[in-house]
């Protein structure tokens, strides 16, 4: 193929918002044999990588986020059904869940109080400005409540939305250490710590390295997580005065 015909290739495709779409998809193929090439290392998450690819070409294109969603908002559209998914592995272990139910709630309420409380402490501590301090309360809960949330209690949604992938990739990162040294090995316990911890990218990790157990408490943590942070964050909030 020659220049001409390349040239014609890009303004059609630059033309097209199917080239969002073909980014994303690439970028993420990409990202999975870098993953695996490195040795599947939690290190560089596949998500991870593939944001800084698609960031790479953006800023190559010269295109804008608003022209880049137009076309790739339909893999958006999917983290809708792929979550609601997430309750058909958890529906065949739901007489386990029923029976710990107590305990799951009460290790949700402890694992998001010292989230938030951890958080802002820190944030007060190094002076941090309030609205980035309200951006950065949510960052323990998947990116859509998070963002919510942020918007709710007066801080930057897209913020919030950074700090949820850079919670989640590190919480992959030194989780499987955590289990190591404190010798945990119930995928159920793994799970629901790694949805707690990381939401979706734990939940990603728990499904494709720790087993279906795993991942289906996971998943149930993870909605827990993002249902109850969204109503005792801004309550929270209120009654430190930030918000």
């Amino acid at each position: 193929m020659n220049v001409a015909a390349l040239d014609q290739l890009w303004v059609y495709l630059s033309g097209n918002p199917l080239l969002s779409l073909l980014a994303t998809l690439l970028a993420f193929m990409v990202a999975v044999r870098l993953n695996r090439a490195l040795g599947g290392t939690p290190l560089l998450h596949p998500v991870t990588l593939s944001i800084a690819i698609l960031i790479g070409f953006l800023l190559l294109v010269d295109m804008d986020y608003a022209t880049y969603f137009e076309g790739a908002q339909f893999i958006h559209f999917l983290l809708g059904p792929a979550t609601v998914a997430l309750a058909i592995p958890l529906y065949d272990h739901r007489e386990r869940v029923r029976r710990l139910l107590v305990p799951l709630l009460l290790a949700c309420v402890a694992g998001i109080l010292t989230a938030v409380t951890s958080t802002i402490g820190l944030a007060l501590l190094f002076g941090v400005r309030q609205e980035t301090l309200l951006s950065l309360a949510p960052r323990s809960v998947t990116s859509p409540i998070a963002m919510g949330i942020a918007e709710q209690i007066g801080g930057i949604p897209s913020l919030a939305a950074g700090l949820v992938l850079l919670t989640g990739s590190i919480g992959c990162a030194l989780g499987p250490a955590i289990f190591r040294l404190l010798k945990i090995t119930d995928p159920a316990v793994q799970g629901f710590t790694m949805g707690l911890s990381a939401h979706g990218f734990g939940t990603a990790h728990s499904f494709a390295r720790l087993g279906a157990v795993a991942g289906a408490f996971s998943g149930l943590s993870m909605g827990l997580t993002g249902l109850l942070t969204a109503f005792l964050l801004p309550l929270i909030t209120r009654l430190l005065g930030l918000s």
